[in-house]
């Protein structure tokens, strides 16, 4: 026994002799006013702006304010427990997320900690939450769409992947639903989705988190969460760390959609933050940056462009950075797919192209703006409508009028629009919007009309059909081969004679007869992404035959 005790204090005499104090050096300072989720410090000379700073009881916070004499801290976390004279020591870190394809299928909060309870991420590094958005020469077109799924969208508002399309309208009237719809349908699709949660009620984000589990789209999701019970700096915080653990899919080469649900509490916190922090209120209280708050956060969305080298010899596969290349070199580089095009043809024969592993990526983002009463003349939805290349208006009446989704076609705008959309939506969809916001106004006009001429009443009957054919479920996207089927069907007449309330059953046993009978129409549209002439030919046949037998 004496043996062993000589032995443990032999090892710890070495482990004592052995030990070497490290330094560090800390700024430290002093809470002098705290308070609703704010602190005002004294004593932090080198702190940074949106550096990350530790009180001594273990809370986080970031250095929001820089002033003369002291530093304004917003608190992430409990901040009940901070009281003054509390030291704050700053770490010489600038505010960051976690990020990595670890976080697929998580839950996590605003500073990209798990809350799902499935135990600790294994992430592959960090991303500053706030950064520079990608310059216009890093940029490329929106030409790939992003199907939602949701027949009105997808054929009249198209969504492209790198584009920023609002979801705008009063409350209740399935702004969220739509979003959920368009997550639920990328599964199988190469895209990563992104759903930020702002100021929600637990309840409500534990009933979005159980939707996409039951339809298995959280196997491609990332659920970001800063609910209304948490602290206004992590409501804050939210989007930018959703658009930061984004930015690490987009910047890899692969392509991201991000949902900001919502917005309108995002600048609820914001300016709750900046009124406690006495920055000067502007119009509705606003700070003037508020504006800048969105700004800086959407433009981060975009289509980065795909990068080409020329090198000489046989390669095959993508090369790891513009700086590798057969045997070490790259003769020029990189380049866009034209100009790599030609400067091989410049160059000769045995030279040619290569792309750049991780270039080409994207990040769309769908934010979303609460409205009140329809008025997107408000302070805030109107700044978001200048940042967003277009918007999806829902409308509280089409909604109580049981047409859903709620789409008001004739505000709704997609500033990308048939670039955004395959060949195929583009060549069955071409006047679809034209139309339907032709029949709105028609049908208005027709109300105080008596008696109508037979081209008007046609022009009715093919809207009303039309807007019906458009209805669709919630948590029921459509492939773009069914939604193809079925607008080509309603644009050509082949609902003409179908009873309203009929029109439901009428597409569902139309895909129905389609997918047992005509499988190949569908699966050369879904192939092609086209409508060819033979194609065209059989489709009209399956129609023609559809017609003839079916009975309501």
């Amino acid at each position: 026994m004496s043996d062993l005790i000589q032995q443990i204090a032999s090892d710890l005499q070495k482990q004592i002799e052995g030990f070497t104090p490290a330094l560090s050096v800390s700024d430290i300072g002093v809470v002098v006013e705290a308070g609703d989720g704010i602190a005002r410090v004294e004593g932090l000379a080198n702190v940074r702006a949106q550096e990350l700073v530790q009180f001594s009881n273990g809370v986080m916070g970031t250095a929001f304010n820089l002033e003369e004499k002291s530093v304004g801290v917003i608190v992430m976390g409990f901040y009940e427990g901070i009281v003054e004279g509390m030291t704050v020591r700053g770490t010489g870190r600038i505010a960051s997320v976690p990020v990595g394809d670890a976080m697929i299928g998580r839950v996590v909060n605003a500073l990209g900690e798990p809350i799902d309870g499935k135990g600790p991420i294994a992430t592959t590094g960090f991303r500053p939450i706030e950064r520079i958005a990608p310059g216009v020469v890093e940029r490329q077109d929106v030409d790939t769409p992003v199907q939602t799924g949701i027949k009105s969208i997808d054929s009249m508002i198209p969504v492209g992947r790198g584009q920023r399309e609002l979801i705008i309208g009063d409350r209740q009237t399935g702004k969220t639903a739509i979003a959920i719809d368009t997550i639920i349908n990328q599964k199988g699709k190469d895209l990563i989705c992104i759903y930020v949660a702002i100021g929600q009620k637990k309840a409500a984000i534990a009933r979005t988190l159980g939707i996409l589990e039951k339809y298995g789209a959280m196997e491609h999701t990332i659920i970001v969460v800063a609910s209304a019970d948490e602290s206004a700096a992590l409501q804050y915080i939210a989007p930018y760390a959703g658009t930061a653990i984004g930015e690490e899919f987009m910047e890899t080469g692969r392509d991201a959609l991000i949902i900001y649900d919502d917005l309108s509490k995002h600048a609820w916190a914001y300016r709750q933050v900046s009124l406690l922090l006495r920055r000067p209120p502007g119009r509705e209280a606003y700070p003037g940056d508020v504006f800048y708050l969105h700004s800086r956060l959407l433009e981060r969305s975009a289509r980065l462009a795909t990068k080409y080298v020329v090198v000489k010899g046989d390669y095959a596969g993508e090369l790891a950075s513009e700086k590798d290349g057969v045997d070490g070199k790259v003769y020029t580089g990189p380049l866009s797919r034209h100009e790599a095009e030609e400067a091989a043809k410049l160059m000769g024969e045995g030279y040619k192209i290569v792309k750049v592993k991780g270039s080409g990526g994207s990040l769309t983002s769908l934010p979303i703006i609460e409205t009140l009463l329809g008025d997107v003349s408000a302070y805030i939805p109107t700044n978001v409508i200048s940042i967003t290349d277009g918007q999806i208006y829902l409308e509280g009446n089409l909604f109580n009028a049981g047409i859903r989704p709620a789409v008001n076609v004739g505000i709704s705008v997609s500033r990308v629009g048939g670039d955004a959309q395959t060949k195929a939506m583009k060549q069955v969809a071409g006047r679809l919007r034209l139309d339907m916001a032709a029949y709105r106004e028609l049908a208005a006009f027709a109300l105080m009309a008596s008696d109508l001429d037979k081209a008007t009443q046609q022009q009715l009957s093919r809207g009303q059909r039309m807007q019906e054919i458009l209805k669709q479920p919630q948590y029921q996207p459509m492939e773009l081969e069914e939604q193809v089927i079925v607008i080509f069907a309603g644009t050509n007449g082949y609902a003409d004679g179908v009873p309203l309330e009929k029109m439901a059953q009428w597409q569902a046993d139309l895909l129905r007869f389609m997918a047992a009978s005509y499988p190949e129409v569908g699966k050369d549209i879904a192939a092609k992404k086209t409508i060819t002439d033979d194609n065209r030919a059989a489709l009209t046949k399956a129609l023609d035959a559809f017609r003839a037998g079916w009975t309501s």
